[in-house]
């Protein structure tokens, strides 16, 4: 048996959470203990309107809440991880990655980070607003000299 850590990310129907993000976390917790898998880190990751609807049970969904998990568990159970996670209602999509035993600290440090996701947040605005010639300072936004508007 040869244990790996995984990384997934959750796209979870807003709608079927409701706001119990927890409740929701415990139930996707629950499948994973059931599967003998060992949960590392685990956190809401952010709440996005999606590029494209997603159908599911009929319904189309054009918004989703992002949850990241870090967990540990036997390759031979991944299988059963993935399909009990497809069959479970609230889940629309999710995507189980192997994390290379280098990156493991790295990684479980920043999903244990409550601040991470903010200084994300930042970064992301940043380069977007680097992108469209766009400078910050003291809080409003202004175009680079030579720009054209």
């Amino acid at each position: 048996m040869t244990e790996n850590i995984y990384e997934c990310m959750f796209l979870l129907d807003p709608t079927k959470v409701a706001g119990d993000v927890p409740g929701a976390a415990q139930r996707l917790h629950g499948i994973l203990e059931k599967n003998k898998a060992e949960i590392l880190a685990s956190r809401p990751w952010d709440e996005r309107r999606l590029a494209y609807p997603i159908k599911k049970n009929g319904v189309s969904h054009k918004k989703g809440l992002y949850y990241l998990t870090y967990f540990k568990a036997d390759t031979q159970r991944l299988i059963e991880i993935e399909r009990d996670f497809a069959l479970h209602e609230p889940v629309l999509r999710s995507l189980v990655l192997h994390i290379d035993a280098k990156l493991v600290d790295t990684m479980l440090a920043l999903a244990r980070d409550e601040n991470a996701m903010a200084l994300q947040m930042i970064s992301e605005d940043a380069a977007a607003d680097a992108d469209m010639g766009i400078e910050r300072r003291g809080g409003s936004r202004r175009r680079f000299e030579g720009d054209e508007k």
